[in-house]
């Protein structure tokens, strides 16, 4: 079990070029693998499922095979979709005073 990162989210509050929308969460975001610093670009928008908090507050992103044992060690889960039937899970935590999304993809 091991962590690997994904990407650092960054919220902004002006639509930036290449971004999408994903109606659902109501939120604009950009690809961060398009980007050499790996950063996804995130305006939120009113209404939307995520917490204020995440508005605001930058976050290290990282892909793990089981996010559990990191959502029990963290020191408050802000954030969390379940583990989905196909055995996918996003979840953001704080650790350490940091933000983080741990991102468990869905099983083979």
């Amino acid at each position: 079990m091991a962590l690997e990162l994904w990407h650092i989210g960054v919220p902004v509050t002006e639509k930036r070029p290449g971004m999408s929308y994903a109606e659902d969460m109501k939120l604009w975001l950009s690809v961060p693998e398009e980007n050499e610093y790996l950063f996804e670009w995130l305006k939120f928008e009113e209404g939307g499922p995520f917490p204020e908090v995440m508005h605001r507050t930058p976050h290290v992103a990282y892909r793990t095979e089981d996010a559990q044992p990191y959502i029990d060690a963290a020191d408050s889960v802000v954030f969390d979709t379940g583990i989905g039937e196909d055995g996918s899970r996003m979840t953001f935590v704080f650790k350490d005073g940091i933000l983080l999304e741990l991102f468990q993809a869905a099983k083979a």
